[in-house]
C-alpha cells in the first residue's frame, strides 16, 4: 500500500504560505492522496523574523467548511492547526482549540527563548550540540506545561538549520530529555509526527531521525502521524514511499489520521 494522508499542509493562510487551499487540494487529489489536512500556524507573539504567524479563527473556517463539502467526493479534507506551542501560551491555546471545531491539532516548537533556529543568529556565538540541547529542553518544558494537542510536530526541527544539520548529530547526545519526550507523549496518547520536511532539507531521513523512532517504537509507542510540512504544492506527499519503506524496516505497520480530535488507524 501507499501512504494516502498528508496531515501537516500550509496555505495562504499561514505567514509564510502563498499558496490557496484549493491548489494545495487539488495537487492532492492528482498525487492520489485520500485525506488531505490543512494545518496552518496559529504560533501566538512569534517575535523573530518580522512575520505575522495568526489567522482569524472564524474566517478559517468560514472558508475551509465549504471546501469539505465541495470535494467530498474526491478527498477527505481535514480542517487542523499548527500550534506554536510557548509555555506560558497554554490558556491561549485552549480557549482556541475549545472555541473552534478543530479536527487535528499539531503542536509544534518554533520558539526558543524568542528565537527560532530557522535563522543562522540562534546558533551564532555557541556550540551546535548546545543550540540542539536548549531546544530538546524546550521542547520537554512545553510538554509539562500543556498536553492538549494530537501531534507533536517536527520533534527534532532544530537539525535541519544547524550549521552542519545532522553530520555530528547523534540522538544519545540528548537522550534523557528524548526519553522523557517521547514518555510523555506515550502517557498522554499523544502520537509523534513524521515530517518529511527533513528530507527536503537535505537531512537523507525524516523528522524526527530513524533513531528517534526507532527509540520510540522501543517505548512502547504507536501513534504515528505523517506529514509534508508542504509550504508548496510541489512538496506535497514528498517521498511518502520513501518514508514507507523506513517506518516498516523500524517496526511499524500503521499510522493515524484525527478526525474531531479522534485518532483513525490506517495501514502502511
Amino acid at each position: 500500500m501507499a501512504i494516502i494522508a498528508d496531515t501537516h499542509v500550509h496555505t495562504l493562510f499561514s505567514g509564510d504560505g502563498s499558496f490557496s487551499p484549493e491548489i494545495m487540494i487539488e495537487k492532492a487529489i492528482s498525487l492520489g492522496l485520500s485525506h488531505l489536512c490543512l494545518t496552518d500556524h496559529m504560533d501566538y507573539d512569534y517575535t523573530d523574523g518580522g512575520i505575522c504567524f495568526e489567522f482569524d479563527p472564524k474566517k478559517y473556517f468560514d472558508y475551509m467548511t465549504p471546501l469539505k463539502e465541495q470535494y467530498q467526493d474526491r478527498i477527505d479534507l481535514i480542517i487542523g492547526v499548527e500550534l506554536g506551542l510557548q509555555p506560558y501560551l497554554s490558556s491561549r491555546h485552549h480557549n482556541l482549540v475549545f472555541s473552534h471545531p478543530f479536527d487535528y491539532v499539531i503542536g509544534s516548537i518554533h520558539l526558543v527563548n524568542s528565537r527560532d533556529p530557522y535563522y543562522p543568529s540562534f546558533f551564532e556565538g555557541r556550540e551546535e550540540q548546545t543550540a540542539y540541547r536548549e531546544y530538546f529542553e524546550c521542547v520537554l518544558q512545553n510538554l509539562k506545561s500543556y498536553t492538549n494537542f494530537d501531534s507533536l510536530g517536527h520533534l527534532d526541527y532544530v537539525v535541519r538549520y544547524g550549521p552542519t544539520k545532522n553530520k555530528n548529530y547523534a540522538w544519545t547526545q540528548y537522550q534523557e530529555i528524548l526519553d522523557a519526550i517521547l514518555r510523555i507523549l506515550i502517557k498522554n496518547e499523544i502520537a509523534l509526527e513524521v515530517n518529511t520536511g527533513g528530507y527536503k532539507y537535505g537531512l537523507g531521513e525524516p523528522n524526527p531521525c530513524t533513531d528517534i523512532l526507532k527509540r520510540y517504537k522501543e517505548l512502547g509507542g504507536k501513534l504515528l502521524t505523517i506529514g509534508s510540512d508542504a509550504h508548496d504544492p510541489a512538496y506535497l506527499a514528498y517521498e511518502f514511499s520513501r518514508l514507507r519503506e523506513l517506518l516498516i524496516s523500524c517496526g511499524f505497520s500503521s499510522y493515524y489520521i484525527f478526525k474531531k480530535r479522534v485518532p483513525m488507524e490506517l495501514p502502511l
